[in-house]
Order: structure tokens, then C-alpha cells, then sequence
């Protein structure tokens, strides 16, 4: 009778093992700009008119900041942001998506000049790439690592010192 029962918990237990796994496979599989699934694939053309590609596997991890021209602190976190691309530039790639839809072209670009920008400025003119990030608040910031899959999602300014930190974390997996 001990036997019939450990056997049963053993197969039990099994089971939650061999589910839970399939699920985390599932959600790594799954598009959502939520920490452990795919980040949403896109593809939009920058201010230099180069196209900008989110889609899964890739060499390096990226950093996708959604801004606005017109938001405070995405005023205040652009120097963090150019000081983090000039220091780990080579190891991250980091997209600063204009969400040009609540936006204007003319302002962004004033913007960039203006904090002396040098990362890659992927304009999202129809709103659709902000939508599949379910961007509510800018600036809104995704971790994304070399296998695609979110690791963070930063919703308000980030300093540079976090980020840092946050990087070094996504560097080492």
C-alpha cells in the first residue's frame, strides 16, 4: 500500500515537472512585452532611413527605450541613455523607438540633435510597434536578451547607473 502511494505522489510530481517546463517553453515562444516571453518582433526605419529589426535570436542583447519629443523625463533620461550606448555599445544594441504617432518627425529629430543622440532612432510613424509593447507611459524601457526573450520591462526613467547594472546582469547570461 506504501508503495501504490509513493508511486502515485512520484508520478504526480512528475507530472508538475514535465508541465511546468513545457509551459516556460511555451511562454518563451509566445510574442508578449511581458518578462519571459518573446518580445514582440518589428521592423521600422530609423531617422538615418537604415531599418531597425526586433526578431528573436540575435548577437547581442537590446535595450528598445519608447520615447516622445514632448516627455520630461524622456528629456532628462537621454543623457543617461547616450552616456550607456557610448560604454557598452559594442556588447548591446540599443533602440530608442520614437513613437512618432503621439509624436511629431521635426520634434524627434530636434530632440536628437539637441541631446547629441548617436544610438539608432527607429521611428514608429502608425503606432503599431508601440500597441504590441502596450507602451501606457513614457519613456517605457525592455530588456531584451540574445535569445529574444524580455528580461525587463522599465516603466519611467531609468538612470544610467541602474541600467548599468541591469545590463551587467543581461551581459552574463
Amino acid at each position: 500500500m506504501k508503495r501504490l502511494v509513493l508511486a502515485m505522489l512520484l508520478a504526480v510530481g512528475l507530472g508538475y515537472v514535465i508541465v511546468g517546463q513545457q509551459s516556460v517553453q511555451v511562454m518563451a515562444q509566445e510574442q508578449k512585452p511581458e518578462v519571459g516571453y518573446q518580445a514582440p518582433h518589428f521592423t521600422l526605419t530609423g531617422l538615418n532611413n537604415q531599418q531597425y529589426h526586433v526578431a528573436g535570436k540575435r548577437e547581442k542583447p537590446v535595450i528598445i527605450n519608447f520615447w516622445a519629443s514632448w516627455c520630461g523625463p524622456c528629456k532628462m533620461e537621454a543623457p543617461d541613455l547616450q552616456k550607456v550606448y557610448e560604454m557598452y555599445g559594442k556588447k548591446v544594441d540599443l533602440y530608442g523607438v520614437n513613437v512618432t504617432s503621439n509624436d511629431n518627425p521635426e520634434a524627434a529629430m530636434q530632440f536628437v540633435q539637441s541631446h547629441k543622440l548617436s544610438f539608432p532612432i527607429p521611428m514608429d510613424v502608425t503606432g503599431s510597434v508601440s500597441d504590441r509593447y502596450k507602451i501606457m507611459a513614457f519613456p517605457t524601457t525592455y530588456l531584451v536578451d540574445r535569445e529574444g526573450i524580455v528580461r525587463q520591462k522599465i516603466i519611467g526613467m531609468i538612470d544610467a547607473k541602474t541600467l548599468e547594472k541591469e545590463l551587467q546582469k543581461l551581459l552574463a547570461d
